[in-house]
C-alpha cells in the first residue's frame, strides 16, 4: 500500500497516470473512517483507474478551537481499513505545514451566498477553510472525480460552487448518506459519544423523518416550531438549528413553492459533541 505524507511525491507519483489520460477518484477526508467514508471508496474504484484518499484534519475550517483539538485522529487504524478494502488505494496523509507551507490562514471564498445560510451562521469562516482545503487537494491531486457524502449537504452545495466559479476540472459527485443501524448518520464524531449518547442520538433521524411527514400538510414554520418544541423535551440534546431550505440556494423556506425542492437540516449538540443531518423533503 502507498501512503505518501509529502504533496510533492505524490504529484511526481501521480504524473505518469495523468500523462497517460487514466482517471483518478479522489475522497478527501479528515480521518477516524467509517462505513461512509468506504462506501465512496468503493464507488471510487468502481468508476476510476486510480483512488487518492487523503486523511487531513484542516485546521482552518475549525472555529472551535477545542473541537479541533478532540476531533479524533487514527491514521495507523484507517490505513489498515483502507487496505482491507483495496491495497492499490494511495493514500495522503500530510503534514499542516506540507499543506500550508507555513502559512495556515484560509483565502476568501465568494460562493454566491451559500455560505451565509446554516452552518455557515454557526461557524464563522468554516467555509473559507473548506474552500481553501478543498482547492488545495484538488490542485494536488488532479482528480477526474471526487466523492462527497450528503451528510454534508451545505459542504457538498458550496463545493460544486467553487469548482464552477473556479472552473477546476473535476467533477463532483454527491453520495448518498450511510448510517448506522439506528439511522444516526455516520460521522467520525460519533465516535467520541458515549454508548448510550449513541443510541439516544437516534432521536435526531426520527425527528427528521416526522418533520418531512409535516411538511406534507404543514407550512414550514409550523415544522419548525414542532422540532424547537421536541428538542426543548429532550434533557440530552440542545437543538442549534433545524432549516428547511431551498436545495439550489439553501435560502430558508419561507414559503412553500411546488416547484422548488426542499430539504430540512439540523444541526445538535449533546455533551458538547456536535452532530449534523438532513433529510430531503419531496
Amino acid at each position: 500500500m502507498t501512503i505518501f505524507d509529502k504533496q510533492n511525491e505524490l504529484k511526481a507519483y501521480l504524473k505518469p497516470f495523468l500523462q497517460e489520460k487514466k482517471t483518478i477518484g479522489f475522497i478527501p477526508t479528515m480521518g477516524a473512517l467509517h462505513e461512509g467514508h468506504l462506501s465512496l471508496m468503493k464507488k471510487s474504484l468502481k468508476n476510476n483507474d486510480y483512488t487518492v484518499v487523503s486523511i487531513f484534519v484542516n485546521p482552518t475550517q475549525f472555529n472551535n478551537s477545542d473541537d479541533l483539538e478532540k476531533y479524533p485522529r487514527t491514521l495507523e487504524v484507517d490505513a489498515e481499513k483502507i487496505k482491507s478494502l483495496n491495497p492499490e488505494i494511495i493514500i495522503y496523509a500530510p503534514s499542516v505545514d506540507d499543506i500550508y507551507e507555513g502559512k495556515t490562514v484560509s483565502k476568501s471564498f465568494d460562493y454566491d451566498g451559500l455560505e451565509f445560510e446554516m452552518e455557515g451562521k454557526h461557524r464563522p469562516g468554516h467555509f473559507d477553510g473548506v474552500g481553501t482545503i478543498v482547492k488545495k487537494l484538488f490542485e494536488i491531486v488532479n482528480p477526474t472525480n471526487a466523492y462527497f457524502g450528503e451528510k454534508d449537504f451545505q459542504q457538498l452545495a458550496i463545493i460544486r460552487k467553487l469548482v464552477k466559479k473556479n472552473n477546476l476540472p473535476v467533477n463532483i459527485i454527491g453520495c448518498e448518506i450511510f448510517r448506522e443501524a439506528n439511522k444516526l448518520a455516520m460521522s467520525s464524531r460519533n465516535e467520541r459519544l458515549s454508548a448510550d449518547e449513541r443510541t439516544k442520538a437516534s432521536i435526531i433521524y426520527k425527528t427528521l423523518v416526522e418533520a418531512k411527514n409535516l411538511f406534507g400538510t404543514k407550512s414550514a414554520n409550523e415544522v419548525t416550531k414542532w422540532v424547537i418544541k421536541t428538542f426543548k423535551k429532550q434533557s440530552v440534546f440542545e437543538l442549534e438549528y433545524f432549516e428547511i431550505a431551498d436545495e439550489e440556494t439553501l435560502l430558508t423556506c419561507k414559503r412553500k413553492n411546488k416547484n422548488k425542492k426542499y430539504r430540512a437540516f439540523i444541526a445538535v449538540f449533546v455533551n458538547n459533541i456536535r452532530l449534523i443531518d438532513n433529510i430531503s423533503l419531496k
